[in-house]
């Protein structure tokens, strides 16, 4: 029995001893970076911190050890290949984000060497955040299209004033690219007609840049686009017609720049549409559009600073989902409609102020669960405010009230402590009370109110009623 023991043993050992010998060997076969690409590597990190020692700390080959942001992958660049015949860099990401995302630190006076532009076949992700800040401008050349312009796929630029470069230049050529996040950028000029060849396009984010003129109409193209941003630039005419025919789109945000006329009917066509923004532009009197209660899937909707006028929509059936209703400063006229309260039951936030409406706070808003901000200020509505005091302590300071001189308050709500503008509301008169107690009954005060003057109704008749009968006994 020891002898077999010692048998098994040995043969344990044997085959360990193989499986290091061939994994060695493995490892001896796979490619190794190019001196060309990995010298390359160097003088972009270089560029963007110089006072990092980066050959030192990284010695070896880049593709077994590099810094976070350096990413390699291996190719098969022969049909019949069982093993990989090269090896290259896929991924350059610059900019300390997170401990979980430690790309390579940028420095004060970082700046972009050429070879990044000449060296990288292969690269499909290039990422610089908050790495061009200094009142340098660091410009791009509007030269040829870069090695990577059939192989990137991913193109972040993020909050990098300092970077200089027109976008149609910027977007040169990328025929593969899926995200396109360049905001917070130097970059100028008009939306290139040539974006909309990138078919593979699911993002595109171009927000907080110095974009001019109107939206290409041809945007339309690309079929599988998720996510449009092109807030808080200075685009202007009309939003196009067909952006309505992207019905993949989940995210629609022109806020913040000079667009005008319509809102496009074509729009309701956006049935997987969660988020919309066409807040501050300047579209023009045509009132609240009324097919945003065809869209289910919408969760936020800012309209906010636009001068659409009209009405607020009596239909909110179809939007289970809302979260979110922006129609500040809209010049909005009429009453607020209940409806929004009955239907809207995943609502948090919703902002009326700075309009003309008018009428009474429909009471049903404290039946919904989810909301944790009201803002109603600067209108012209009247009567008591129709809210519980544990309704009105649980928004604390979200409740916003201010601005409209006929609202009132019981002395129930004016001692509430929540760091809100209650306080500062006048008392109902008893009239006004008596009035609205008769009209809705929703705060405990009012049900009490009632109740009160049910029981005293009653007793004079009952008095009424003694004294007859004891005059006609008489």
């Amino acid at each position: 029995m020891a002898v077999l023991r010692r048998f098994l043993w040995l043969l344990l050992v044997f085959f360990i001893t193989l499986l290091q010998c061939f994994s060695i060997s493995h490892q001896q076969q796979l490619p190794v970076l190019s001196s060309v690409e990995r010298d390359s590597v160097f003088a972009v990190l270089a560029a963007v911190n110089s006072a990092v020692p980066w050959r030192r700390f990284f010695p070896d080959d880049l593709c077994s050890a590099a810094p976070h942001g350096v990413v390699c992958d291996y190719f098969y660049e022969f049909p019949n290949s069982t093993e990989p015949d090269a090896v290259h860099i896929t991924e350059l990401s610059f900019g300390f984000i997170s401990d979980y995302s430690a790309n390579p630190p940028c420095s004060s006076n970082s700046t972009i060497d050429p070879v990044l532009f000449s060296s990288f076949r292969y690269l499909r992700k290039l990422v610089f955040y908050k790495c061009f800040t200094s009142d340098v401008a660091v410009y791009l050349s509007d030269g040829d299209s870069p090695a990577f312009a059939a192989s990137l796929e991913e193109l972040v630029l993020v909050d990098n004033p300092s970077l200089v470069v027109s976008l149609e230049s910027l977007f040169a050529n990328f025929t593969n690219i899926r995200r396109a996040i360049i905001t917070g950028n130097g970059v100028y000029g008009e939306i290139p007609e040539r974006i909309s060849d990138s078919g593979e396009l699911e993002e595109i984010s171009l927000s907080r840049n110095r974009l001019t003129g109107q939206i290409p109409a041809s945007l339309s193209k690309l079929k599988k686009l998720k996510i449009l941003d092109l807030s808080r630039n200075f685009l202007d005419g009309y939003a196009p017609e067909s952006i309505g025919n992207l019905s993949e789109l989940l995210k629609l945000d022109l806020s913040s720049n000079r667009i005008s006329g319509r809102v496009p009917e074509s729009y309701r066509n956006l049935q997987k549409l969660e988020f919309l923004d066409l807040s501050f532009n300047r579209f023009g009197n045509f009132g609240i559009p009324k097919f945003l209660s065809e869209i289910p899937r919408l969760k936020e909707v800012h309209l906010s600073g636009n001068l659409l006028g009209g009405e607020i929509p009596e239909k909110w059936e179809k939007l289970k989902r809302l979260s979110t209703v922006g129609f500040s400063s809209m010049g909005l006229t009429g009453k607020i409609p209940p409806s929004m309260a009955v239907h809207l039951r995943s609502l948090n936030y919703l902002g009326l102020d700075g309009n003309n409406l008018e009428g009474t706070l429909p009471p049903e808003f404290e039946f919904l669960k989810t909301l944790n901000g009201l803002n109603v200020e600067n209108n012209n509505l009247s009567g008591r405010v129709p809210f519980s005091a544990n309704f009105c302590a649980k928004l604390e300071g979200k409740l916003r009230l201010r601005g409209n001189p006929d609202l009132c308050v019981d002395e129930e709500l004016k001692n509430v402590k929540n760091g809100s503008v209650l306080g500062k509301i006048k008392l109902c008169q008893q009239s006004v009370i008596t009035q609205q107690l008769f009209l809705s009954g929703c705060s405990s005060f009012m049900l009490d109110s009632v109740k009160l003057q049910s029981t005293l109704l009653m007793a004079v008749f009952w008095i009424f009623l003694l004294n007859f009968f004891g005059v006609f006994e008489g």
